[in-house]
């Protein structure tokens, strides 16, 4: 347990040292003051366009705010929060690769198993942490301008969209196992979850797609009920179990 926690502890730092840590909570934190920002902002904004509209025989009405407009907005940023993340950590094993660090690691006796649930546990927690403080951010401004009890299934929302970023990050620890470059890491992450958004347009199949986990909005209008989303959530922890499951095999017999 020692080597692991030692691994770990050599990981965050160098995750810190790197800058790659201030960068993305940095990003977080934007994404969640944009959220009100853009929200309150938005009449403001309208009223400076109303002219230019009026031309064009376009009539603007008074436009009225809440905090659903800065939760839809939300869900809005946070795929490219998402995105941005990946693009952080997607050399997560393949920098290892080049620079073949890893070998170091080895001859100390750290099992390889261990190298890929340290990498894990550090991706999992820095999108948790991340995720977590851009939602408190926007549901501080917005408790503060208007009242949360507007948007239904909050928290639930909430759940599903960090469950979908897990999947993302599990997909990226396979395919860093597999592969040699984070290109093509982060090319076959995302073609998995362009192919999981088409299995969700066939109508049976909708329910199990992980791609499911982001159509938060139905939920915060009340429109659909979370036991919708339940098979979709059940499909998407066991292929993050799998993924990672398949990553130490992989790991255990590759070459560096």
């Amino acid at each position: 347990m020692k080597p692991l926690l030692s691994f770990l502890k050599k990981e965050y730092l160098e995750v810190a040292r790197t800058g790659k840590l201030i960068i993305l909570m940095l990003l977080f934190v934007l994404f969640g003051m944009m959220n009100p920002a853009i929200a309150k902002l938005t009449p403001w904004m309208m009223e400076m366009l109303s002219d230019a509209m009026a031309e064009s025989g376009l009539l603007v009405t008074n436009i009225q705010v809440d905090a659903m407009t800065s939760w839809t907005q939300f869900f809005k940023n946070i795929p490219m929060a998402l995105i941005a993340y990946v693009l952080i950590f997607s050399d997560i094993f393949t920098k290892e690769y080049k620079s073949g660090t890893l070998l170091l690691v080895l001859t100390k006796g750290l099992p390889r198993y261990k190298i890929v649930l340290a990498k894990t546990v550090l991706l999992l927690s820095a999108w948790t942490f991340g995720y977590g403080l851009c939602f408190a951010i926007t549901y501080g401004y917005n408790a503060y301008f208007w009242d949360n009890d507007i948007a239904q299934n909050l928290f639930f929302s909430i759940a599903i969209w960090w469950l979908f970023g897990v999947w993302v990050i599990c997909l990226i620890i396979m395919f860093s196992s597999l592969l040699q470059n984070n290109t093509e890491v982060i090319l076959c992450a995302g073609g998995t979850v362009l192919l999981s958004y088409l299995w969700g347009v066939i109508p049976k199949a909708k329910a199990y797609s992980p791609a499911v986990l982001m159509d938060a909005g139905s939920l915060l209008i009340g429109a659909e009920g979370t036991g919708a989303y339940i098979k979709a959530v059940v499909v998407a922890t066991a292929l993050c179990i799998v993924c990672v499951a398949v990553s130490i095999p992989v790991i255990n017999k590759k070459q560096l």
